[in-house]
């Protein structure tokens, strides 16, 4: 592993566990939605002008809804000439006078006056660097998951959210379904008692990790610009295949794993349902070999939380790893899952298990858009949907007219999106802890303080909750 070098901690931007507490209670299930407050609504019949930070990917789809939802979309962006063209060609009809850039920074300073809002989809490495330069100088925000790559980036976006008034949403488009919403709502009105353990898994990675960088470099292709796909990151030689497009998820430079990639959807409905807030102490159980540059194939990590407002302390396993790797991935033990494996007859390979002292509940898929429930007693589940259980709790949160359509809304009439940057900037920064745990190794419980961003016991922490930008890309 990778020697641990001292570090002092960022300094922290105050955000308490009460604020928190008392705000996101709001944002996760009251019937009307108060915060976050935006200050610069643009109007029902305002045309928003929005700039597309990476159109590749999820960024092709990014930009395209932008454009459904009626945005005005004068300039978009991309490392690769490939994927600008195709783009552009898209908007072609639409969008005469588009605008095309290969660095947002320079699409910022050249145009920032004429942009209202941006989307942000590029890799993780430059979600922080680029949202929070555009938030800077006001500009609504739409960011793709794990919405930043470090702790520090996550505390900052909230803050500027606050602080400028912004409409802003992650994309964890599970959260505008209906299902997860309503799992919500059951969950918090005690129908499996009170709740004492989340585990969580996932079938990623689907991409190569675990793994040592490859010696040698390769020539850079003539349409990709190396040096602003790195943006923050320290220079290393390209390799083709290796980094850009996709395989960047597993290195610790440009991604956070399955952890980034994931967890944001699959614990999004937990964490809104159970009121995680932070965590206390977060440790990396147990991984696979581990490598200097990458995440390892299977881990094991596990977060504990303190009581909150009525609810009792409460223990979330994270588990990660291909089930068809050679390697066996980490999972859940068979007490947890009897109720699951005797419904489906196996484990699924991704899903959401939340036990209470009076039953279960258990979300087989990516997003948590369906969800399942096995009270106390019962051997298998039933859909949450037709459960006598869940008939008479009470609709309390709204439901959504799309994920997208949501953050237009919230610029347009300053309705918080449900995934909006205070309360989703509060998850990504709670699971990104459990990559700072898995980087100061195995077996090693970190404490957590998280209104500081600090662990009392485990200073070398800190390296991983802030990162040494590049000169020129300093968030």
């Amino acid at each position: 592993m990778k020697k641990l070098l001292p570090n002092t901690s960022p300094k922290p931007i105050p955000f308490t566990r009460r604020q928190f507490l008392s705000k996101t209670t709001m944002a996760v299930g009251a019937v009307t939605f108060s915060f976050p407050y935006v200050g610069r609504v643009l109007g029902a019949n305002d045309r928003i002008n929005v700039a597309c930070i990476g159109v590749g990917g999820k960024g092709d789809s990014d930009s395209s809804d932008a454009s459904g939802c009626g945005g005005n979309i004068v300039a978009i962006c991309d490392v690769d000439q490939n994927t600008l063209d195709r783009k552009a060609k898209q908007f072609a009809t639409k969008f005469p006078n588009l605008k095309q850039f290969k660095d947002y920074r320079k699409m910022l300073n050249e145009i920032g006056k004429d942009i209202d809002a941006v989307t942000v989809s590029t890799p993780d490495h430059n979600h922080g660097v680029a949202a929070i330069r555009a938030m800077k100088m006001g500009k609504h925000t739409f960011c793709q998951k794990p919405l930043v790559q470090t702790v520090n980036e996550a505390r900052m976006v909230r803050q500027l959210a606050r602080e400028n008034k912004l409409a802003t949403q992650m994309g964890n488009q599970g959260s505008a379904a209906p299902g997860l919403r309503r799992a919500v709502e059951v969950i918090q009105a005690g129908v499996i008692g009170k709740p004492l353990e989340l585990h969580v898994w996932s079938n990623r990675p689907h991409w190569p990790q675990g793994v040592p960088r490859p010696d040698g470099e390769d020539p850079i292709p003539d349409t990709l610009n190396w040096d602003v796909w790195l943006g923050p990151a320290h220079e290393r030689p390209y390799k083709k295949g290796v980094y850009h497009t996709f395989n960047w998820r597993s290195w610790f430079d440009f991604g956070t794993g399955a952890l980034g990639d994931m967890a944001c959807h699959t614990v999004n409905m937990p964490f809104r349902a159970l009121k995680l807030g932070y965590p206390n102490v977060v440790e990396c159980e147990l991984a696979s070999r581990t490598y200097p540059e990458t995440f390892p194939k299977t881990s094991r990590i596990r977060f504990e939380f303190p009581e909150r407002e009525d609810l009792p302390p409460l223990k979330f396993w994270w588990y990660d790893g291909n089930p068809k790797d050679a390697l066996k991935p980490l999972r859940p033990d068979g007490k947890a899952i009897r109720e699951i494996v005797n419904t489906y007859d196996e484990l699924p390979e991704s899903g959401a298990l939340i036990i209470g002292d009076k039953g279960k509940i258990f979300s087989p898929d990516d997003y948590g858009t369906k969800f399942f429930l096995a009270m106390k007693g019962k051997d298998e589940y039933v859909a949450g949907d037709q459960h006598d259980a869940c008939k008479d709790v009470p609709q309390t949160i709204p439901r959504s007219p799309g994920h997208m359509t949501e953050w237009f809304r919230m610029m347009k009439e300053g309705t918080p999106a449900y995934s909006n940057f205070e309360i989703s900037g509060y998850l990504a920064e709670v699971i990104l802890l459990g990559c700072v745990a898995l980087r100061v190794g195995e077996g090693n419980r970190m404490e957590w303080d998280g209104p500081n961003m600090r662990s009392p016991n485990v200073p070398e922490a800190a390296q991983f909750v802030k990162r040494e930008n590049r000169a020129g890309w300093e968030a």
